[in-house]
Protein backbone atom coordinates (compact mmCIF):
# COMPACT_ATOMS: atom_id res chain seq x y z
CA UNK A 1 0.00 0.00 0.00
CA UNK A 2 1.64 3.47 -0.95
CA UNK A 3 2.26 6.17 1.73
CA UNK A 4 -0.52 8.38 0.33
CA UNK A 5 -2.99 5.38 0.25
CA UNK A 6 -2.32 4.96 3.92
CA UNK A 7 -2.40 8.43 4.64
CA UNK A 8 -5.68 9.23 3.26
CA UNK A 9 -6.85 6.04 5.23
CA UNK A 10 -5.49 7.03 8.63
CA UNK A 11 -7.30 10.84 7.30
CA UNK A 12 -10.58 9.71 6.95
CA UNK A 13 -14.08 10.30 9.44
CA UNK A 14 -16.71 7.67 10.47
CA UNK A 15 -20.16 8.55 11.47
CA UNK A 16 -22.38 5.87 12.68
CA UNK A 17 -25.60 5.75 10.63
CA UNK A 18 -28.06 3.71 12.83
CA UNK A 19 -30.93 2.64 10.20
CA UNK A 20 -29.24 3.11 6.88
CA UNK A 21 -31.98 2.77 4.26
CA UNK A 22 -31.37 -1.07 2.25
CA UNK A 23 -29.61 -0.92 -1.12
CA UNK A 24 -32.26 -0.79 -3.91
CA UNK A 25 -32.69 -4.29 -6.08
CA UNK A 26 -32.69 -3.90 -10.26
CA UNK A 27 -35.50 -7.12 -9.53
CA UNK A 28 -37.14 -9.28 -7.59
CA UNK A 29 -34.46 -12.33 -6.05
CA UNK A 30 -35.75 -15.45 -7.29
CA UNK A 31 -34.21 -17.03 -4.29
CA UNK A 32 -36.82 -19.14 -2.03
CA UNK A 33 -35.25 -20.59 1.26
CA UNK A 34 -36.59 -24.03 2.38
CA UNK A 35 -36.63 -25.29 5.61
CA UNK A 36 -36.92 -28.70 7.23
CA UNK A 37 -38.31 -28.72 10.61
CA UNK A 38 -36.11 -26.83 12.67
CA UNK A 39 -35.76 -27.84 16.62
CA UNK A 40 -34.98 -24.13 17.57
CA UNK A 41 -37.54 -21.22 16.47
CA UNK A 42 -34.67 -19.20 17.39
CA UNK A 43 -32.92 -20.91 14.48
CA UNK A 44 -35.76 -20.42 12.25
CA UNK A 45 -36.12 -16.91 13.66
CA UNK A 46 -32.64 -15.67 12.87
CA UNK A 47 -32.88 -17.33 8.95
CA UNK A 48 -35.97 -15.10 8.81
CA UNK A 49 -34.37 -11.89 10.05
CA UNK A 50 -31.08 -12.65 7.43
CA UNK A 51 -33.50 -13.82 4.55
CA UNK A 52 -35.17 -10.11 5.29
CA UNK A 53 -31.87 -8.22 4.79
CA UNK A 54 -31.17 -10.07 1.76
CA UNK A 55 -34.29 -8.90 0.19
CA UNK A 56 -35.50 -12.49 -0.52
CA UNK A 57 -39.37 -12.83 -0.45
CA UNK A 58 -40.33 -16.32 -0.24
CA UNK A 59 -39.21 -18.61 3.23
CA UNK A 60 -40.42 -22.10 3.22
CA UNK A 61 -40.59 -23.74 6.88
CA UNK A 62 -41.92 -27.12 7.63
CA UNK A 63 -43.31 -28.59 10.37
CA UNK A 64 -44.74 -26.49 13.27
CA UNK A 65 -42.62 -23.27 12.79
CA UNK A 66 -42.97 -20.75 15.67
CA UNK A 67 -41.23 -17.31 14.66
CA UNK A 68 -39.79 -15.05 17.68
CA UNK A 69 -40.50 -11.28 15.90
CA UNK A 70 -38.19 -9.86 18.62
CA UNK A 71 -35.40 -11.90 16.76
CA UNK A 72 -36.83 -11.86 13.30
CA UNK A 73 -37.30 -8.24 13.77
CA UNK A 74 -38.45 -6.66 10.12
CA UNK A 75 -38.13 -9.96 8.44
CA UNK A 76 -41.28 -11.29 10.11
CA UNK A 77 -43.02 -8.45 7.89
CA UNK A 78 -40.83 -8.44 5.04
CA UNK A 79 -40.85 -12.51 4.23
CA UNK A 80 -43.74 -14.56 2.91
CA UNK A 81 -44.06 -17.54 5.04
CA UNK A 82 -45.38 -20.81 3.75
CA UNK A 83 -45.80 -23.79 5.85
CA UNK A 84 -46.02 -27.34 5.02
CA UNK A 85 -46.00 -30.53 6.91
CA UNK A 86 -43.27 -32.28 5.21
CA UNK A 87 -39.91 -31.34 3.03
CA UNK A 88 -40.28 -33.49 0.09
CA UNK A 89 -43.40 -32.64 -1.71
CA UNK A 90 -42.28 -28.98 -1.23
CA UNK A 91 -38.99 -29.93 -3.22
CA UNK A 92 -40.74 -31.52 -6.04
CA UNK A 93 -43.15 -28.79 -6.05
CA UNK A 94 -40.37 -25.97 -6.62
CA UNK A 95 -38.43 -28.20 -9.05
CA UNK A 96 -41.87 -28.37 -11.13
CA UNK A 97 -41.79 -24.95 -11.13
CA UNK A 98 -38.09 -24.60 -12.72
CA UNK A 99 -36.19 -23.74 -9.43
CA UNK A 100 -32.97 -25.38 -9.11
CA UNK A 101 -32.64 -27.40 -5.93
CA UNK A 102 -28.91 -26.43 -3.46
CA UNK A 103 -29.16 -28.28 -0.10
CA UNK A 104 -26.52 -26.93 1.95
CA UNK A 105 -24.94 -30.34 3.10
CA UNK A 106 -21.84 -31.73 4.39
CA UNK A 107 -22.56 -34.77 1.47
CA UNK A 108 -20.44 -36.88 -1.11
CA UNK A 109 -19.74 -34.63 -4.19
CA UNK A 110 -20.59 -31.07 -2.36
CA UNK A 111 -19.18 -28.49 -3.62
CA UNK A 112 -17.54 -25.80 -1.49
CA UNK A 113 -19.59 -22.25 -0.94
CA UNK A 114 -16.17 -20.40 -2.58
CA UNK A 115 -16.87 -22.30 -5.64
CA UNK A 116 -20.08 -22.15 -6.39
CA UNK A 117 -21.86 -20.21 -8.67
CA UNK A 118 -25.88 -19.99 -7.86
CA UNK A 119 -28.50 -19.59 -10.44
CA UNK A 120 -30.25 -17.32 -10.42
CA UNK A 121 -33.61 -19.00 -10.14
CA UNK A 122 -32.56 -21.81 -7.09
CA UNK A 123 -33.81 -22.52 -3.48
CA UNK A 124 -31.79 -22.83 -0.58
CA UNK A 125 -32.48 -26.19 1.28
CA UNK A 126 -31.48 -26.16 4.72
CA UNK A 127 -31.70 -29.26 6.72
CA UNK A 128 -32.35 -29.52 10.33
CA UNK A 129 -29.79 -29.18 13.22
CA UNK A 130 -29.52 -32.31 14.40
CA UNK A 131 -29.97 -34.74 11.54
CA UNK A 132 -29.36 -32.44 8.49
CA UNK A 133 -30.81 -33.63 5.14
CA UNK A 134 -32.36 -37.00 4.94
CA UNK A 135 -31.42 -39.36 1.81
CA UNK A 136 -34.72 -38.93 0.42
CA UNK A 137 -34.26 -34.83 0.47
CA UNK A 138 -30.84 -35.83 -0.75
CA UNK A 139 -31.79 -37.56 -3.97
CA UNK A 140 -33.74 -34.81 -4.85
CA UNK A 141 -31.56 -31.68 -4.34
CA UNK A 142 -29.74 -30.99 -7.64
CA UNK A 143 -26.25 -30.22 -5.99
CA UNK A 144 -25.25 -29.67 -2.25
CA UNK A 145 -23.12 -26.29 -1.34
CA UNK A 146 -20.84 -27.38 1.24
CA UNK A 147 -19.14 -24.69 3.66
CA UNK A 148 -15.48 -25.04 4.85
CA UNK A 149 -14.62 -25.78 8.25
CA UNK A 150 -11.48 -25.08 9.98
CA UNK A 151 -11.70 -26.07 13.26
CA UNK A 152 -14.23 -27.63 15.76
CA UNK A 153 -17.00 -28.04 16.20
CA UNK A 154 -17.31 -29.83 12.24
CA UNK A 155 -20.25 -27.77 11.50
CA UNK A 156 -21.53 -24.28 11.42
CA UNK A 157 -24.83 -23.76 13.13
CA UNK A 158 -27.83 -23.05 10.72
CA UNK A 159 -28.73 -20.24 10.94
CA UNK A 160 -24.87 -19.10 10.70
CA UNK A 161 -24.57 -21.23 7.59
CA UNK A 162 -27.67 -19.50 6.24
CA UNK A 163 -26.54 -16.44 6.40
CA UNK A 164 -23.05 -17.30 4.96
CA UNK A 165 -24.93 -18.84 1.95
CA UNK A 166 -27.06 -15.69 1.14
CA UNK A 167 -24.45 -13.43 1.64
CA UNK A 168 -22.30 -15.23 -1.22
CA UNK A 169 -25.74 -15.67 -3.61
CA UNK A 170 -26.25 -11.54 -3.17
CA UNK A 171 -22.62 -11.22 -4.03
CA UNK A 172 -22.97 -13.01 -7.07
CA UNK A 173 -26.79 -11.33 -8.13
CA UNK A 174 -26.33 -8.38 -6.27
CA UNK A 175 -28.99 -6.45 -8.28
CA UNK A 176 -31.59 -9.17 -7.85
Amino acid sequence: MSENLKSEIRNLKFEHQRHKPPSPLARPRELVIVCAPMRSNVNLSNILRTAGCCGIGKLIACGSPKIDKTIARDGADEVEIEVHRTLPPVLKELKAAGYFLVGLEQATNSVSLHKFEFPRKCALILGNERLGLTEEELRLVDACVEIPVWGLPYAYNVATSCAMTLYEYCKQWPEG
